[in-house]
């Protein structure tokens, strides 16, 4: 599929072209990161951060640009600012029009993964949830468990609405990986 297609339709607010560029790039933007921090945590915050950003600031993607590079670009402005700070605190604050403006990015309607969790038996199912690394386990939980809205978790972890919305998009994917493999 071209991707060019995909940004416009993401641009447009289309979240399944978000899914898509976010699976399509989230490899290369992480394998970058990785090498640059030689930390598999903070590569991770750091690629989250940086789709989070991206999908805010879509709209001024220049498409004269490989989009790769922009995320890329983003990627090591985001790293820099990690070590600017030179703390453990990687997520910065947002002003509330940014806060509303990630929220209206992702819908809440069931994805193919919501409804292949919720089909799932549950033991089993938390067997799966257990393999996942804790902060992806501890939002699928706040979500599915505790049945709370993106805001309410953004707010329990004290962090960005956007970045609340990819981490879980990406812990969906994984956890949907860790089914599909065990079947």
């Amino acid at each position: 599929m071209e991707i060019n297609p995909q940004i416009e339709k993401a641009k447009k607010g289309d979240q399944v072209a978000f899914t898509f560029l976010l699976d399509h790039y989230w490899n290369e933007v992480y394998g970058f990161m990785l090498k640059r921090t030689e930390n598999e945590t903070d590569a991770e915050d750091i690629t989250i951060e940086t789709f989070s950003k991206a999908f805010d600031k879509i709209a001024t993607y220049n498409p004269e640009y490989q989009f790769n590079t922009w995320l890329i670009a983003i990627a090591k402005n985001v790293h820099i600012d990690l070590l600017r700070k030179k703390k453990s605190a990687l997520f910065i604050e947002i002003t509330d029009e940014e806060d509303q403006q990630a929220y209206n990015v992702a819908d809440s309607s069931p994805s193919a993964e919501d409804e292949l969790i919720t089909e799932q038996n549950l033991s089993q199912l938390l067997q799966y949830i257990k393999e996942l690394k804790p902060h992806y386990q501890e939002v699928i939980q706040l979500r599915y468990f505790q049945e709370m809205s993106y805001q309410e978790i953004s707010e329990q972890l004290e962090e960005p609405l956007s970045n609340v919305k990819i981490k879980l998009l990406r812990a969906k994917k994984l956890l949907a990986e860790i089914i599909q493999n065990k079947r």
